[in-house]
């Protein structure tokens, strides 16, 4: 991974800077977690340390990782939305838009959950689902804890293109939930439904039935479109 020897060390700064702050925002890293260090970092880009130190410094300064004294660098969790760029949702368009998007991501994360889940990311998907049964129970809607589930689903799928494309839509994918929310609380068994849906794509990601895991979630998103639009397909 080391950069060329002839170029200038302003040049170097900025190609290390770069590297690393698409590392960071791909996703490479997780929020929280620690970076290599000076040293290793150096070794790894083939460059002196002080380069290393500035790259490091700007990455600080524009709020992609923070520092504990004795402890090193740390990646900031706000970074990892900015990537993709994602504007504003401003209207009934652009949230129709958002269920199309997930229509064509979700579904495939959740088969490659159902793949490629360990014993860790499995337990992130059951908690949030323990969240969304304790609502449920209460006849109430969590939008936290039904987002975190689908978050957990796109990690548990080991690609951090899908995890960073959710996080990257997180406030979006919030409006929809909290619509969707109201809409089903409105009917008699409408929470309970719904969290069946959660529960039945769960228990295929655990059983890694890939491609049941995969219809479940298109049918849950497009029945949330559909509830929440009150359209047909």
């Amino acid at each position: 991974m080391g950069l060329e020897n002839g170029t200038a060390r302003k040049s170097l700064g900025d190609l290390v800077f770069e590297r690393m702050h698409r590392a960071i925002k791909s996703g490479a890293y997780k929020p929280d977690e620690r970076l290599p260090t000076e040293h290793e970092l150096a070794s790894e880009f083939e460059v002196s340390r002080p380069i290393i130190r500035e790259a490091l410094r700007r990455l600080r300064e524009q709020g992609f990782i923070y520092s504990r004294r004795g402890a090193g660098s740390f990646v900031r969790a706000v970074g990892m939305r900015e990537p993709l760029g994602f504007g504003q949702l401003e209207n009934v368009a652009d949230l129709l838009n958002c269920y199309e998007f997930r229509l064509t991501v979700e579904p495939a994360a959740a088969q490659a959950a159902a793949e490629r889940h360990d014993a860790a990311s499995l337990s992130a998907i059951r908690q949030a689902l323990e969240l969304m049964r304790d609502a449920t129970n209460r006849q109430s809607h969590r939008e936290d804890a039904d987002f975190q589930f689908h978050l957990a689903i796109a990690r548990a799928a080991q690609n951090s293109y899908f995890f960073t494309a959710m996080e990257a839509l997180k406030d979006h994918i919030a409006v929809g939930m909290r619509f969707h929310g109201a809409s089903v609380k409105r009917e008699t068994t409408g929470l309970t439904r719904v969290f069946g849906e959660h529960e039945a794509i769960a228990e295929a990601i655990a059983a890694r039935e890939g491609v049941k895991a995969r219809q479940l979630m298109h049918d849950h998103l497009s029945g949330s479109r559909e509830r929440l639009f009150q359209a047909t397909k």
